[in-house]
């Protein structure tokens, strides 16, 4: 299925890996030019080759911290340096701590809310201008299911991400026509933490291999295995395109029905 997308412009944020990296690949596979970015400069290059490997679109790396404000201007404007213009926003950043409610501190709060809601207030701000000069501008944020069901442990993303779905929504209406705005919530996939949560399993001995730890974790998903993350960054690449010209607002769960929330 050909997205429309050849010759358009993302910028994807905290792409050197995970979700975010699938994203970028997503899109390139469709000719789109894109800006990666994460803090690890090393990490940063070597993503950058391996993505510019899967399609025509150009990649370009640049490094930035999601909670500084300088950088985030820095992120787009060198997006619309590099390729003339920006058309896609999507918006990833590192999950916060784990923890219970009693071991969360203020600090880690604020520190939260700076890197999951902050980050896409001010890159959708810096963005606008840019997404709007567009035949068709778009902005997908990656948040997770802990929007839609509380997780235990987890009470930094269960509480702040909500925010990020509250902009999201909004956005979808006050940027309208020229903009649309739409969210993924992922559940269980296969990133590089998840990876080493299972080989520290291994490890100690829980499981004989990679594959049986991997396989125990995708126990309880209907589908029977955790996610791929290009299965997830496809999706990105579709809500991206012109073929979904008519989804806005949205928070798609892609989870592969782990979740039992009825909306």
């Amino acid at each position: 299925m050909d997205l429309q997308l050849r010759g358009n412009t993302a910028l994807v944020t905290a792409s050197s890996s995970g979700l975010g990296k699938a994203s970028a690949t997503a899109l390139v596979r469709e000719g789109v030019n894109v800006v990666i970015n994460g803090r690890d400069e090393s990490r940063l290059e070597a993503a950058k080759a391996e993505i510019e490997t899967a399609g025509s679109g150009e990649v370009v790396a640049q490094p930035g911290d999601l909670t500084a404000k300088a950088d985030i201007r820095q992120l787009v404007q060198t997006t619309v340096d590099e390729f003339g213009g920006l058309d896609h926003l999507v918006t990833s950043a590192g999950g916060p701590p784990s923890g219970p409610f009693l071991e969360t501190d203020d600090d880690d709060w604020y520190q939260a809310y700076d890197l999951l809601v902050m980050s896409v207030v001010r890159l959708a701000r810096e963005a606008e201008p840019h997404l709007r000069d567009g035949d068709g501008g778009t902005i997908v944020t990656i948040t997770s299911r802990s929007v839609k069901e509380a997780i235990d442990s987890l009470v930094l993303s269960n509480s702040v991400r909500m925010g990020v779905i509250g902009l999201e929504k909004t956005l979808s209406t006050e940027f309208a026509p020229e903009i649309r705005a739409n969210a993924v919530l992922p559940g269980p996939h296969e990133t590089d933490r998840i990876r080493d949560l299972v080989e520290q399993s291994v490890e100690r001995g829980e499981y004989d291999s990679y594959e049986a730890g991997l396989e125990a974790r995708g126990s309880n998903v209907p589908v029977g295995r955790i996610g791929d993350p290009m299965g997830l960054g496809n999706t990105v690449a579709f809500l991206s395109s012109p073929c979904s010209g008519f989804i806005n607002g949205v928070a798609v769960p892609i989870d592969g029905g782990v979740g039992s929330s009825n909306l």
